[in-house]
């Protein structure tokens, strides 16, 4: 049993109904198109997206046509984003399976990525769903943003946490913002509230992507090695920018020099984590997670004491307790 399962109960029947929506609208007339996303729809993942809309939907009233509407724009939008980003990465693998970048090559992903991203407008139009697209393309142009700032920062090899936290922010924060203040638009809650829920996804988000660039030193690969993407790509994330922050300078210089020639061997990647380790990058990453993860928790203590928010808490625990 997946440890979201207990998570979804109270809202299963709804899931179950938006799997079969979901379905529905990604139907088109094309052989090819039709081929690549049973492909895609075969591979799904845990839709933690969709699974926060409804949630957030479900404590502030019932869920309803708009409230599947946006779940299914939200998760079009990230599948599409998903899509392009492999194609930027050159990357052949997700979710442990290929890629449609590796399967049928870029050109392909990228029309694919660009039908979807039309597909959503679309159902957000048809459906006059003005106001939750409004909030999602806010959402996505946020994303776009935080993805050309870390590539910015990248390529100088220097950041601050404040340019991390904004870089977050933006590229993976501000889409669970979106599912949790569009579930609250969806059940027509007030401005208020809808924007205390966008301020607890956001919180939230920030969480999730702290505990991403934990894994990517803790995780190990079927080789038994570390994954290390993040320094392969030269990516600064937080356990290393605190590490940074502190160490000798002549110790940083040479963490840095081996950056900069491109962290692609495991005695590399060992170095560097021998590094943060030493200078508590890990320790202090996984402090200011919890600390997210709990101003999350709290933005939730107004709302009765009901089922759906003991399954709220859940989510949010599993977001920083989950190894993958």
């Amino acid at each position: 049993m997946s440890a979201l399962d207990p998570i979804k109960q109270p809202i299963a029947e709804e899931l179950d109904q938006f799997e079969h929506f979901f379905k529905g609208i990604m139907k088109t007339n094309v052989p090819l198109l039709n081929l690549v996303i049973k492909y895609l729809l075969k591979r799904k993942g845990k839709q933690m997206r969709p699974i926060l809309v409804f949630l957030t939907a479900r404590l502030l009233g019932k869920p309803n046509a708009s409230t599947y509407t946006a779940a299914a724009l939200i998760e079009i939008m990230h599948t599409a984003s998903l899509i392009h980003d492999d194609v930027v990465d050159d990357s052949h693998e997700r979710r442990g399976f290929f890629s449609i970048n590796a399967i049928w090559k870029s050109k392909v992903s990228v029309l694919l990525g660009d039908y979807l991203l039309s597909r959503g407008l679309l159902l957000a139009v048809n459906n006059k769903e003005y106001e939750i697209l409004g909030l999602v393309s806010e959402a996505v142009k946020e994303m776009t943003e935080g993805e050309l700032l870390q590539i910015k920062n990248s390529r100088k090899l220097s950041i601050s946490q404040d340019e991390y936290h904004e870089i977050i922010r933006k590229k993976t924060a501000a889409l669970l913002a979106c599912c949790s203040a569009s579930g609250a638009k969806s059940v027509a809650a007030s401005d208020e509230v809808v924007k205390q829920m966008h301020r607890f996804g956001e919180l939230l988000g920030i969480a999730f992507q702290i505990k991403d660039d934990l894994l990517d030193y803790q995780l190990y690969s079927a080789s038994g090695k570390p994954s290390g993407n993040d320094l392969k790509d030269r990516k600064l994330t937080l356990p290393l920018i605190h590490a940074l922050e502190i160490a000798e300078s002549s110790e940083k210089r040479k963490i840095l020099r081996l950056l900069n020639k491109s962290v692609g061997h495991s005695q590399e990647f060992n170095e560097v984590l021998g590094f943060v380790e030493k200078n508590e990058g890990l320790t202090y990453a996984e402090k200011k997670m919890k600390e997210y993860a709990s101003s999350a928790l709290a933005m939730l203590d107004s709302f009765p004491d009901i089922e759906i928010k003991d399954s709220m808490r859940s989510f949010v625990e599993f977001t920083i307790l989950r190894n993958k």
